[in-house]
């Protein structure tokens, strides 16, 4: 028994059993605990993660942030830190009272450190917590300390913006899996035959998804941009499979098939047919797995898992469902609203030198835009700057003249004369406003003054604590240049030592995803070159194939570089992978059939033509599906990472339909001979059929 026909055979206990398994999944994706931070998927062989692993480890202090306290007294400053102590996952608040007597007049302090903390009008302190900066309990301290500090307190720290990052995402996911349901329901009930497809389709999906995002339990964790994108990327993706399973069931009954033998034969087309073009979209996302930072890994995983996810469901679930219900689909049956491609394919296939000056014409511009649209790597860029962590930072940038902050942590050892030498040197790079440790301040007070409890706060047997403060901007090519400074004054006096914090974190983000774009950029186009390669067992067009979706790439991702738009900086990989390896497959399917045509006898301007004719349907109805399901996230979204990923992957599929459309009938009548000697097997069969040794001939429509 073929495997068709042992779907249909249990396609009731199929049913059931996966509807039996939507619960355990449900509870999957329940557990499953989503991480706002994408600084901890930097790689931990890094200094700046070891930094981070010691201060929590050594000091207790993960997370920190900077609060300003605008219009009270010292006294009530003092109450106010007390109160925030006690705060649970708080391990320590340092201000001016940590170091001495609140009683202590403050003029006894430096000036430089009274400025470094002080304004006219306001007063700041450190608070440090007792978890990482994304750590679920850091999170709920900052809410409680919102609670405790009421509106003279702004805070301004890592943790605040992923709270403030967490609510607004929870708050608009729902949103986004409805916007991709509606609009992509619009386009199927258009252009397919039967309003109800659409339903069928989606739920079949559905189902699917939280198959998918259940089994992630097994991670423990996933991005919160996995989790935004994940479920809409999975609807676009696979959607093709939904598609070409019911087209396949249509054909099998036009020719006379009952309903469970056409759709027998369908599923073990339909397996055939999406072995190819499935597997070139598992290795886009998989070659996302190959960066080094590791968000990457967590998107490519995901996703992959989806896509096998999508294949299986296609051909077992949507097959049980198509036939539990068609009678009610045939009832609400109706014209298909796809154009005829007639007119433009005779004129595509020959006018094909014109169509080449087009592509080139074309290409010139969309790299330059491509090489050139800018990035940003400030993650708070990506959010709205009405959230309390933005006022708070540019409260505190205004009164204070602090744009951030990050921290020294240096040898225990370092004689305090060296340390005061440190950090006098540092403070004279452009953009510091101060660098301050315990060696720094106490030293210039009386000793009797200074709790004996402070050392142990900033100072222990192995290392001590300095905190540097900055005007410049996180991301900013200025504070990228300063850490630089600053490490290589710090490495002059300490060769232990290490830079950390948000600033340096960035920096070593920058460098490195500048890096992994490289790789997997390279990784994704050389696998799904092989992939085409063993697919078609052709040498020739997987380059052209991957030639003409790669315009549409540098078409989609350049046209920021002329809009004045900015990309973050992780849209661009993602994209083009994506991209790359989910729209191939609309080239993919118009070659096979091509391919088709001139092995059953068709020139190749006749075989192009009737390929690009028959296939370009089935193309529009995808990528149209596929920009719905992501076009309406783009739009309505408020996180610009998540609102860009959606919007190029809408933007993108469109752009790649076109682009196939338009390009790819030209190349295969200009490249016909080349394809046919570097096609294995193809030259020899269109010999024999020439010298009449080969039976056969063109089929007709």
């Amino acid at each position: 028994m073929n495997f068709g026909n042992s779907v249909i055979k249990h396609r009731k206990i199929i049913l059931i059993v996966s509807v039996i398994l939507l619960v355990p999944s449900l509870f999957g994706f329940i557990g499953t605990r989503v991480n706002f931070d994408v600084l901890t998927y930097l790689p931990d062989s890094i200094e700046t993660v070891k930094g981070q692993d010691i201060m929590l480890e050594q000091f207790g202090k993960g997370g920190y942030g900077l609060i300003a306290v605008e219009g009270m007294d010292y006294k009530d400053v003092s109450v106010l830190k007390e109160k925030m102590e006690k705060v649970d996952n708080v391990e320590s608040v340092l201000w001016y009272d940590t170091v001495a007597d609140v009683s202590v007049p403050i003029e006894i302090f430096p000036d430089e450190i009274v400025d470094a903390f002080n304004s006219r009008n306001a007063t700041m302190m450190a608070v440090f917590f007792s978890e990482g900066t994304s750590a679920d309990e850091s999170l709920e301290a900052i809410t409680q300390l919102r609670q405790i500090c009421g509106k003279q307190c702004y805070i301004s720290s890592m943790t605040a913006f992923v709270e403030d990052l967490k609510e607004l995402t929870n708050k608009e996911m729902p949103i986004y899996v409805i916007l991709a349901v509606i609009l992509s329901s619009i386009v199927l009930g258009i252009f397919l035959d039967s309003w109800l497809l659409p339903v069928i389709f989606i739920c079949g999906i559905g189902m699917e998804i939280l198959f998918n995002m259940g089994s992630n339990i097994f991670k423990g964790e996933i991005s919160y941009i996995t989790m935004a994108v994940a479920a809409v990327l999975q609807l676009g993706v696979t959607m093709d499979y939904s598609i070409f399973l019911w087209h396949s069931f249509k054909e099998h009954k036009a020719m006379g098939s009952e309903s469970k033998p056409a759709m027998a034969e369908a599923i073990n087309k339909t397996l055939t047919s999406i072995a190819g073009s499935s597997t070139t979209t598992i290795a886009g996302f998989l070659a996302l797995c190959f960066m080094t930072f590791t968000l990457g890994l967590d998107l490519g995983i995901v996703m992959a898992k989806g896509v096998i996810f999508g294949i299986v469901g296609s051909v077992t679930i949507l097959p049980a469902m198509i036939l539990a219900s068609e009678k009610y689909i045939d009832k609400f049956s109706h014209r298909s609203f796809i154009p005829d491609f007639g007119r433009i394919s005779r004129f595509l296939v020959h006018n094909p030198k014109k169509m080449l000056v087009l592509f080139i014409v074309l290409l010139v511009p969309s790299v330059y835009g491509y090489l050139n649209t800018e990035q940003y790597y400030k993650l708070d860029e990506s959010v709205p700057q009405t959230l309390p962590f933005a006022q708070a930072n540019e409260k505190i940038k205004d009164d204070m003249g602090i744009a951030t902050s990050y921290m020294i942590l240096a040898d225990a050892d370092t004689r305090a004369g060296d340390i005061k030498r440190m950090s006098d040197e540092i403070e004279s790079i452009d953009g510091i406003g101060a660098c301050l440790g315990l060696k720094t301040v106490t030293g210039t007070i009386p000793d009797i003054v200074v709790p004996d409890e402070i050392a142990g706060m900033v100072e222990n047997e192995n290392w001590q604590v300095l905190m540097v403060t900055s005007e410049y901007q996180v991301a900013s090519d200025e504070v990228n240049e300063q850490v630089d400074q600053v490490n290589a004054v710090v490495d002059k006096y300490d060769k232990k030592a290490m830079v950390i914090g948000e600033a340096p974190c960035t920096k070593d983000l920058i460098d490195i995803t500048n890096h992994d774009f490289k790789v997997v950029d390279f990784i994704s186009i050389l696998a799904i070159l092989l992939i085409i390669l063993l697919v078609l067992k052709s040498a020739a067009l997987p380059v052209i194939l991957v030639s003409v979706i790669e315009l549409a790439i540098f078409i989609n991702l350049g046209i920021p570089c002329f809009t004045g738009t900015k990309l973050a900086f992780i849209a661009g990989i993602i994209i083009s992978t994506v991209q790359l390896g989910s729209t191939v497959d609309y080239a993919i399917l118009m070659t096979t059939r091509y391919k088709t045509e001139r092995l059953a006898g068709l020139d190749a301007v006749s075989a192009v033509e009737k390929a690009h004719r028959i296939s370009m349907p089935s193309i529009m109805v995808s990528a149209l599906a596929f920009a719905a399901a992501t076009m309406g996230v783009g739009i309505y979204s408020e996180v610009d990472i998540i609102g860009q990923l959606c919007s190029l992957m809408a933007r993108g599929a469109i752009i790649s339909m076109v682009i196939v459309m338009v390009f790819l009938p030209s190349a295969l009548v200009l490249f016909d001979r080349v394809i046919v000697k570097s096609t294995y097997g193809m030259k020899k069969e269109l010999k024999m059929r020439k010298d009449g040794t080969l039976e056969g001939g063109a089929r007709n429509e």
